[in-house]
């Protein structure tokens, strides 16, 4: 969540420090591949591809990764590792324009592979699809 003015400097890349999409985009590409080293219990996994997208609305910026491996368990650490790396990018290259920015929901959506197999949320655990309340 952020105010009107920074989505919009955002998006017209008017910020001082340059490209935060792009830059954030990076980080939760690198962030996916470090998970390992960031949370003591994550196992390192062969992170075949990551993706990093940015949905833009008046008052917040959507993030979503999305992890493959080809590995024997699955990548949703990682692909939440990412996601949050990309919005605290996000949230230092804009603070100086604007400290009330905040981050929220990140969730899981869906995973597949690993010991539990795949899983998916449902409308009834709660829907972050209409943006950030």
């Amino acid at each position: 969540m952020m105010a009107p003015e920074t989505t919009a400097a955002i998006a017209s890349n008017a910020t001082a420090k340059g490209d935060v999409l792009a830059t954030a985009r990076v980080a939760g590409i690198q962030a996916a591949k470090a998970a390992a080293t960031l949370l003591p219990m994550a196992h390192p996994v062969l992170v075949g591809n990551v993706y990093v997208n940015f949905t833009i609305a008046d008052n917040f910026i959507e993030v979503e990764a999305g992890v493959d491996t080809v590995d024997r368990t699955g990548v949703e650490m990682e692909a939440l590792v990412s996601v949050t790396a990309a919005a605290l990018t996000v949230y230092d290259m804009c603070k100086s324009i604007d400290r009330s920015m905040t981050i929220e929901n990140v969730a899981l959506w869906e995973k597949s592979g690993g010991r539990s197999g795949p899983w998916r949320r449902s409308a009834a655990e709660g829907s972050l699809a209409d943006g950030p309340s």
